[in-house]
């Protein structure tokens, strides 16, 4: 009975733990998309790396690189409710003070469904605060009907 009592014990503990690593990475890019939400470009700021780098794969396979200033001011342009982006994690990977996150997602505007794809975290761990260091995402209007 002890044994199997320290088993489930440990793997208990082992989930947890795992558990907790990844709320800390999933953290900022929940806040990404509250601070989108909200309009809150004081939030928004504290998701990204100083170096960060946000792309976006356009439908000719085109990279388009965004500039984060430019996409914070942005945000605080619109209103709140506004934005409102819907992810899925599918799936977290973590090695040291890496980490990579693939979040399917649809995009609604003002409440209307305008597109879907999907987002690629890189993400950094910085004085034990993980920060967004790349993010890439696809944008279409088709194939989304298993997204919504």
């Amino acid at each position: 009975m002890n044994k199997i009592l320290a088993l489930t014990l440990l793997l208990s503990t082992f989930c947890f733990g795992q558990q907790s690593k990844n709320q800390d990475v999933e953290k900022p890019i929940r806040n990404l998309f509250l601070a989108m939400k909200n309009a809150d470009p004081e939030l928004l700021k504290t998701v990204f790396s100083d170096a960060a780098i946000l792309q976006t794969i356009t439908k000719d396979g085109t990279v388009k690189t965004d500039n984060i200033p430019d996409f914070i001011s942005s945000i605080s342009k619109v209103s709140k409710d506004d934005l409102d982006e819907r992810i899925t994690i599918e799936a977290i990977h973590i090695d040291g003070n890496l980490a990579s996150v693939f979040t399917p997602y649809q995009f609604y505007y003002k409440g209307k469904f305008l597109h879907c794809g999907a987002n690629s975290f890189q993400l950094v761990k910085q004085n034990n605060i993980w920060k967004i260091q790349y993010l890439i995402d696809t944008r279409r209007k088709e194939n989304c009907e298993n997204l919504k």
